[in-house]
């Protein structure tokens, strides 16, 4: 077999500039790229099968719990969004505006490209709630938004995203709020049991709130460096919006009330949270349940005898394999199998199978994955077996990521109880810090500014919390994570 092929010279070392390895990777590994349109990228059929996976993912979950697919309009009329102040002020210096059509010339009212649909979702559904009868109602829509934003990043933050947003509507308060953990328990399962990704989840402070919510939780994930990734939030919006825009029901003592009502959602961020959340100097390291290609078979000759006999040998046991569910790929360029190893580990698939003369003569494959990519990790199977074995050597590759994750987030979480402690910490490292808050905007803003950056997370309020808070010393209400954001 062929010597193990140096770091791919076309992706900056994580190591060395984590920034620009993030972008190398995004883009040499052919998952998205730059568009003509400022602000907005083009995902590439590599990127959007990862993000397919995950819609399959939650939307089997929330069909599985009575949530409907709907499509609402991409325009929003003005009159329609500034009904609720308080949101549309959050999302003001992000709104795009449609001001003229075409022949039509100037519009008689400026339509808004949605930055996000509890406006007009709640507009719409109010013609469909009339009685207690017609609750709860469970809608979701899988769409693009508009927030105009310059300083992208690929994934991460884009003017135009996908996402899914969910909006339900309840008859009590305990049925809204008990949705809003339903489906952050739903984010957690893709996070952690799809994308392999370990999240701490809980509350959010007043100031990282949704605009227009009572409260919002998150699932937030550690990126390997350091940084936090808020992959999904899930908002309870109390009665707000259906004050202003009249969603009420007769209930069953036929008295008229007000809704209480839940938004929530994921984007192709995260897509975003799995390059940086996994990766390595050589690329991506996809977890098998999402990675477009599961399993790669590089097959190595010398000479037109040879591939014959490596072809044949491959087709015996290819269709079985297939037949499993196993997504795999044979890569029959004529490129050096080096240059191919190098290759497939930049595009992180989790699995490698080299085939070459000596394995055909003894019925076997030579197995490597992306997580032990030296040569001394690399084991041999049998090629009558491989049907088989692959989908429980993919199942190992995931337990095996995650626990690598858990392993790293779990390095990198600390405790402190000082404001002065805090800040020396993010002097030198990130990371996930844990410390006694009172809950008062005021102390969270100061962290903020002397620590140049960091924000509170999110926190447990079935937790209690101890001790003092970490900067004005009165009695702590939270125990909060705080870390450096994304």
């Amino acid at each position: 077999m062929e010597e193990q092929a140096d770091f791919p010279k076309e992706i900056t070392r994580m190591s060395v500039d984590f920034d620009r390895w993030y972008t190398d990777v995004v883009r040499k590994a052919e998952l998205a790229d730059y568009s003509p349109v400022r602000g907005c990228m083009v995902i590439r059929p590599y990127g959007f099968a990862i993000w397919e996976a995950i819609q399959r993912a939650f939307d089997d979950m929330i069909k599985s719990s009575g949530h409907e697919n709907w499509y609402f309009p991409l325009l929003i009329p003005e009159d329609v969004i500034m009904r609720e102040a308080e949101h549309i002020e959050g999302f003001t210096p992000e709104v795009a505006w449609v001001t003229e059509a075409g022949s039509h010339g100037k519009l008689d009212q400026r339509l808004a490209i949605r930055p996000t649909s509890e406006t007009i979702v709640g507009t719409v559904m109010r013609k469909y709630i009339q009685s207690w009868r017609d609750l709860p109602q469970l809608t979701n829509q899988w769409c693009n938004v508009i927030r105009w934003e310059l300083r992208t990043r690929l994934f991460l933050r884009t003017a135009e995203f996908l996402w899914q947003e969910g909006h339900t509507f309840h008859a009590s308060a305990d049925e809204a709020r008990a949705e809003v953990d339903l489906i952050l328990d739903y984010y957690r399962q893709i996070a952690e049991d799809w994308l392999a990704l370990p999240v701490l989840t809980g509350t959010k402070s007043r100031a990282e709130t949704f605009a227009g919510a009572e409260y919002s939780k998150s699932i937030e994930a550690m990126m390997r460096d350091g940084y936090a990734l808020q992959a999904g939030t899930s908002h309870y919006l109390g009665q707000n919006f259906s004050r202003a825009y009249e969603i009420a029901f007769t209930n069953r003592e036929n008295v008229r009330e007000l809704c209480h009502t839940t938004s929530w959602g994921i984007s192709t961020r995260m897509v975003g949270g799995v390059i940086m959340g996994h990766g390595d100097d050589r690329g991506l390291i996809l977890p098998p349940k999402v990675a477009p290609i599961q399993v790669v078979v590089v097959p190595i000759y010398r000479d037109d005898e040879s591939r014959a006999r490596v072809d044949a040998f491959i087709e015996t046991w290819e269709a079985g394999v297939r037949g499993m569910g196993v997504r795999l790929h044979v890569d029959r360029r004529d490129d050096r199998p080096g240059d191919k190893f190098n290759h497939w580990e930049l595009k992180g698939v989790p699995l490698r199978l080299e085939v070459g003369p000596r394995d055909v003569e003894a019925r076997q494959v030579t197995l490597s994955d992306r997580l032990h990519p030296g040569r001394d990790e690399k084991r041999t199977l049998p090629a009558m077996a491989l049907a088989e074995d692959l989908p429980h050597e993919l199942a190992r590759f995931q337990r095996e990521l995650l626990q690598r994750a858990r392993d790293f987030m779990a390095e990198n979480t600390f405790e402190v109880q000082t404001l002065a402690e805090l800040v020396e910490h993010f002097k030198t490292r990130n990371g996930f810090v844990w410390a006694p808050w009172c809950g008062d905007p005021a102390c969270e803003a100061r962290v903020t500014e002397e620590t140049r950056g960091v924000t509170t997370r999110n926190f447990d309020l079935d937790a209690a919390a101890e001790g003092a808070c970490l900067v004005d010393g009165k009695p702590a209400k939270h125990r909060v994570a705080f870390a450096r954001p994304y």
